[in-house]
């Protein structure tokens, strides 16, 4: 009777490794396509690639149409999945959703941290002024004054930057990103670091703000899809799916779109 139990309980043991084993290991495009949507994390609050809209209660931007054209392609639908700067990196090691598309920059430590895909925009550290400021802000050594006021939102690579090379600047954080601009037009703040496309995006719709260093920017970079770690065959199909939108221009069409407002 008790070799009969031990033989019953290392059955079940066997058992259950290889369900965990097969779950671990399972094609995820396969599970993604008989879900029939992709879960894509979002932040919502980085014009001009990921915006959640109040209004139409629905997310807008350069990502947005990026990340439904990866969902046409695997032939399912894109569903959204909000995430925060802050949260971000454990959400997506958390396997919150299968992608995180959000103007996510490319960096060693989170492709040491999870899997990215290769880069679709080039991008970099600029800043974000008002247009009468112009002549005041020509380097960083013209920003790290204490009676410059610098505003970045929480938690993000902005912020890390600012607190790296702003040391003597009037350094605030704000938590709502795309209130910042506004702070800056309205003299509640004088400069953002912040990358070059929402920069251009913003110095695009508002008359009084610029971005002059944009063409000059302080680091050079580019930007991807955030993946888990174990989405390693998404990843492969991710990356095809970049070369085709670029190939087929449609990287260009979507930067006219949003980042040129034409």
């Amino acid at each position: 009777m008790k070799k009969f139990c031990f033989i019953l309980v290392l059955v079940c043991v066997i058992l259950s490794a290889l369900l965990f084993y097969n779950g671990r290991n399972a094609d995820e495009l396969k599970l993604i396509r008989e879900r029939g949507f992709l879960l894509v994390g979002t932040t919502g609050d980085y014009c001009p690639m990921s915006f959640f809209d109040n209004k139409t209660k629905s997310y807008v931007g350069f990502d947005i149409e990026l990340s439904e054209d990866l969902a046409k392609a695997l032939g399912v639908k894109a569903k959204f999945v909000q995430t925060s700067w802050n949260t971000l990196m454990k959400d997506t090691n958390d396997n919150k959703f299968d992608i995180a598309i959000s103007g996510i920059t490319i960096t060693n430590e989170r492709k040491r941290q999870a899997l990215m895909s290769r880069g679709y925009l080039d991008n970099g550290k600029t800043i974000l002024c008002r247009k009468s400021d112009i002549g005041k802000f020509k380097d960083l050594d013209s920003i790290n004054r204490p009676d410059v006021r610098v505003i970045e939102n929480a938690g993000g690579l902005n912020e890390k930057f600012a607190r790296e090379h702003l040391s003597k600047a009037n350094l605030i954080i704000h938590s709502v990103n795309y209130e910042i601009s506004h702070l800056i037009d309205t003299g509640m703040a004088d400069v953002m670091i912040t990358e070059v496309i929402e920069a251009q995006y913003y110095s695009n719709i508002n008359k009084n703000l610029s971005a002059p260093l944009a063409k000059t920017p302080f680091t050079k970079g580019q930007i991807g899809i955030l993946l888990p770690k174990k989405n390693k065959k998404l990843l492969k199909f991710t990356n095809k799916f970049i070369n085709k939108e670029i190939k087929s221009e449609r990287i260009d069409e979507l930067k006219q779109k949003y980042i040129y407002c034409y």
